[in-house]
């Protein structure tokens, strides 16, 4: 009987590793976007106004609104829980050779919330610089949306927004 019983639950265990590696190989082609399906698109991503660019409690503090369009809908496929997507604005200083800042963010669950609209938003996060040197800076904005499935790896992919350059003195 125990020996049985090994055996029953090694078949069980070797079944179980043939489902995932099926699973893993039928993920594959969204994963390493192969074949011929539609690309996610973003067809606005960028700064409507600058609310404020002043000096707070030692950093440099930038409020901004923005337009967006996207359509990330071709990212979904039956393995796809969620997208985390966000707002990323990216820009260099003497300090640091890159600065990245999250200034808005969604948690994306279903493919009808995938379409993304928003005219003249404002951003959730400021944008910040702890070495007071955001004035005169240029900074590109991405629309980031990080894929979170069911099973398998995680990654990202990114659509270029647009460039706005910020001014000389605090308004």
């Amino acid at each position: 009987l125990p020996l049985d019983l090994n055996a029953v639950f090694f078949y069980g265990l070797n079944v179980l590793l043939g489902l995932a590696v099926m699973t893993w190989l039928s993920c594959l082609q969204q994963d390493l976007a192969l074949g011929s399906h539609p690309r996610p698109s973003v067809t606005k991503m960028e700064m409507t106004e600058l609310l404020s660019l002043r000096s707070h409690g030692g950093v440099d503090r930038a409020l901004l609104s923005f337009d967006l369009e996207a359509d990330l809908e071709p990212t979904f496929h039956w393995n796809l829980k969620q997208l985390f997507v966000f707002v990323l604005a990216e820009y260099t200083s003497k300090s640091n050779v890159l600065n990245q800042v999250i200034l808005w963010d969604k948690i994306v669950e279903t493919e009808g919330d995938a379409k993304l609209n928003a005219t003249s938003a404002y951003i959730k996060y400021a944008l910040v610089d702890q070495a007071n040197e955001l004035r005169n800076t240029t900074v590109d904005l991405y629309l980031v949306w990080d894929h979170m499935p069911v099973t398998g790896r995680l990654y990202m992919d990114r659509g270029f927004g647009s460039d706005f350059k910020l001014p000389t003195n605090y308004r």
